[in-house]
């Protein structure tokens, strides 16, 4: 009998001490938080090398990852070819013709000139000899097609010799192919930003906590590759229904008690705000009362740097009585 008893009596007091604990009216529960960030790739490729672990640091500009993107350098060769053609294209443009084909134009005209004069003389002679009737008229009017065809010919050689030379290539050519080299100038920029984008590149100093893929792996664009938290980010949060949100404020200056290192911080009230509607208490529940909406209060420990080594979502409580 005495056995049970004390078997009884310690049940009994551990019993009656956990309910206190839980029960108790003046103590609030809540969470240790940190700001989470993850980085992706912006472009489908298979992983080539990861280079950090688990459980690192990194820093901005720090390269996390390095992707294999095919496609992206084919793209990049058609780019660059591109433009290479372009430029051509505008120098030839705004140099004009050059000292060979100038040669060639000065030669046509001159050929040109020769048969026109020859012609020219020609069918001054026909004339003469129609009028005196010693030619047929076949034949005079083969003399005057033969004139009008050099003259013809004469004038396009001049034209094409006058244009080379002297006018040069027409503006809109120049504007044509000024705006061709434009084009494929912006093409290959675009290209060689893509092509930039296979390295993964860390943006903020974060502790990595999870790497989703590995070598070999394939990426697609914006999959989250990288998770982990922000460094100097550790925040506390607690919910608390809105019959008990009155005793709390922005500004308010709080002690946090962390119970598995059996040590407190202090903090301050950064923001009260409601939760979504849908963590509002609309059916019976012990500690809240009906239809309470629920607030989360986020408070910002005074030295951060001592909160690094802090477990996350580990357990936290403080006083409703400040």
């Amino acid at each position: 009998m005495t056995l049970y008893r004390t078997l009884f009596i310690f049940v009994f007091f551990t019993m009656t001490g956990t309910s206190c604990t839980r029960n108790n009216k003046n103590l609030l529960q809540g969470k240790i938080k940190r700001e989470t960030i993850a980085f992706s790739s912006k472009v489908t490729g298979r992983i080539l090398k990861v280079f950090v672990e688990e459980g690192q640091s990194v820093k901005p500009g720090d390269t996390l990852a390095i992707l294999d993107v095919p496609e992206v350098n084919a793209k990049l060769r058609q780019a660059s070819g591109a433009v290479k053609a372009s430029s051509a294209q505008r120098l030839l443009a705004n140099n004009g013709a050059t000292g060979n084909q100038l040669k060639q134009l000065r030669a046509k005209y001159a050929a040109a000139e020769d048969q026109y004069i020859f012609s020219s003389k020609s069918y001054e002679r026909a004339s003469a000899m129609f009028t005196d009737s010693l030619l047929s008229p076949q034949a005079f009017d083969e003399a005057y097609a033969k004139y009008q065809n050099a003259k013809a010919q004469l004038d396009a050689a001049t034209a094409e010799l006058n244009e080379a030379a002297v006018v040069g290539t027409r503006y809109e050519t120049k504007m044509t192919t000024a705006g061709q080299q434009e084009q494929a100038t912006a093409v290959l920029g675009e290209v060689q930003v893509a092509y930039s984008e296979r390295y993964v590149i860390a943006t903020n100093e974060m502790t990595i906590e999870t790497i989703s893929l590995r070598a070999g792996e394939l990426a697609g664009a914006g999959y989250p590759l990288f998770n982990g938290y922000m460094t100097n980010s550790t925040w506390f949060r607690f919910t608390i229904p809105e019959s008990k949100i009155a005793g709390f404020k922005k500004g308010d200056k709080l002690k946090v008690a962390i119970p598995y290192l059996k040590k407190s911080y202090p903090g301050i009230i950064a923001t009260i705000k409601q939760m979504p509607h849908y963590a509002d208490i609309t059916t019976a529940y012990p500690d809240y009362e009906m239809d309470d909406a629920v607030y989360e209060i986020k408070i910002i420990p005074d030295n951060r740097l001592q909160m690094e080594g802090l477990l996350y979502n580990a357990t936290i409580t403080t006083s409703l009585k400040q």
